[in-house]
């Protein structure tokens, strides 16, 4: 009996251990280190606040390789769509990233035709499939079982050169059906045609950033000197995408431009926040020295938040609307979870997609704990829900500890509560002098207020005080006067 109660002690000890020992996958540490920046634009490491999940490659879903995939786009249904450029044609998965359909052909005035490396797609609220047939010179529009609805083809207009050559690289629509294309070549800005193709301007057109050095060193050179020099153009964007509220998203092509993301109002005015400790601009210190950051694709992510992804470090930077840096995932490597040539991001309800041509996949990422609590809190934020989001900022603070954003957010909660002085204590910890300033004042205005009967009571009390010195001061002076005369 007594040497079965101990097998079983021993079995239960070590089903203990092993259960103690286990961890989930997504709890694994990640392939890349994760950091952030603090107000003295240190980078300083942070949690994980995304882990790859998983990898989708063509075998993985039972079709040929893809070669050199080129975009992803979620539909509003959840549906999946990668751009396989090189092989022409589109991949459909389902929500759970099963196969749905391949298309790679369409029926256009009877007869079949291909793409030609298309560069980019979209896919709208109806399921309309937005192609950038870049190699044919075209946008092709197709209802979601991939019949053709119509394209958009080189535009007529006086603004354009009688040789422009119409090559479409990356687009996105609105929810009444214009269409904003990123073309090849094209420096005036991004493309818009209305809903029915027709071409009707450009929007955000970069300005020129001059190198002054270079300005002075052309009027210096001959003419043979100065026909080698670049040209005082401005760059091209990148990519593209659009929020609910109409604003167009774009990244620059420019990794040395002061304002590679910008937020295009439909004036084409730039109303991107940038209130953050540093520029919106990925990194912001080159580590291992490899260069700024070049912004290839960004991706709304509703609240306010919005990601872009990063050529030169194969990264992902995520921003709040107000400018702040979130946090940073990715990274160059071998491991799943790292990137090689990352081209497109996407969301999938709580995950994140990344493309990478480098690697012909698609990488699923998924979020930890404190990225999952990060994008709640600020969610919250963005929709005035404050109080509620101090709870979540808390638990952010747990994670991390030197969150600075979280300390800011639960300040401002408590400035929405009046409870000044206490905000100006998280105001300091999170460096945000600006929010300070404003509690100050404020909690300088309550004191006063909350003490003013006070103050007004001591100051009359002083005064009377003086008034009365004074008087007896005075009097004694005449008694004084009074008997010296008496004496004489």
């Amino acid at each position: 009996m007594a040497r079965t109660v101990k097998r079983w002690l021993v079995l239960l000890a070590t089903v203990s251990l092993l259960l103690v020992n286990a961890v989930p996958a997504a709890a694994s540490p990640a392939p890349y280190e994760s950091y952030n920046y603090n107000y003295w634009k240190e980078a300083v490491p942070s949690p994980d606040a995304y882990l790859p999940e998983r990898t989708i490659s063509g075998s993985d879903l039972g079709i040929s390789e893809f070669k050199d995939p080129g975009d992803v786009n979620v539909s509003p249904s959840g549906l999946i769509y990668i751009l396989d450029t090189g092989n022409s044609r589109i991949i459909v998965l389902d929500t759970d990233y099963k196969l749905r359909r391949v298309i790679d052909e369409f029926v256009m005035d009877g007869s079949k035709e291909t793409f030609n490396l298309p560069g980019g797609l979209f896919v709208d609220e109806e399921e309309h499939i937005y192609v950038a047939d870049t190699g044919n010179s075209r946008v092709v529009v197709l209802d979601g079982e991939g019949g053709l609805i119509h394209t958009i083809t080189k535009p007529e207009s006086d603004i354009l050169a009688t040789n422009f050559q119409f090559q479409p690289l990356k687009l996105t629509v609105d929810r009444v059906g214009r269409v904003f294309v990123v073309a090849q070549g094209v420096y005036e800005g991004i493309m818009q045609f209305d809903e029915k193709g027709k071409f009707i301007g450009y929007v955000g057109t970069n300005k020129v950033e001059r190198d002054y050095g270079e300005y002075i060193w052309r009027m210096l050179s001959t003419k043979a000197q100065r026909a080698q020099m670049v040209l005082f153009v401005p760059t091209e964007f990148s990519n593209v995408d659009m929020d609910h509220k109409g604003f167009v998203y774009a990244t620059n092509i420019d990794p040395g431009s002061n304002e590679p993301i910008k937020r295009l109002n439909p004036s084409g005015e730039d109303v991107l926040k940038r209130f953050g400790y540093f520029d919106v601009k990925g990194d912001i210190r080159f580590r291992n020295n490899p260069g700024p950051s070049k912004l290839i694709d960004v991706k709304v992510l509703g609240n306010g938040m919005y990601s872009v992804l990063d050529a030169t470090q194969n990264r992902v930077f995520t921003y709040d609307d107000e400018g702040h840096l979130l946090y940073i995932y990715g990274g160059k490597g071998n491991q799943v979870g790292t990137l090689k040539t990352p081209v497109a991001i996407e969301q999938s309800g709580e995950h994140q997609l990344v493309l990478d041509r480098g690697r012909s996949n698609l990488v699923v990422y998924e979020p930890t704990r404190f990225g999952a609590s990060v994008n709640e809190a600020v969610a919250l934020h963005y929709q005035g829900e404050d109080t509620e989001a101090v709870h979540i900022w808390r638990e952010v603070l747990k994670l991390n500890a030197n969150y600075d954003i979280a300390y800011i957010g639960i300040g401002k909660s408590l400035l929405m509560e009046k409870k000044n002085e206490e905000a100006l204590g998280y105001f300091e910890l999170g460096m945000d002098r600006k929010s300070y300033s404003v509690a100050f004042k404020r909690y300088r205005r309550e004191m006063m207020k909350e003490h003013f009967g006070t103050f007004l009571t001591a100051s009359i009390a002083l005064i009377f005080i003086l008034i009365l010195t004074r008087v007896a001061v005075k009097w004694r002076r005449r008694r004084q006067v009074d008997r010296e005369a008496g004496l004489h």
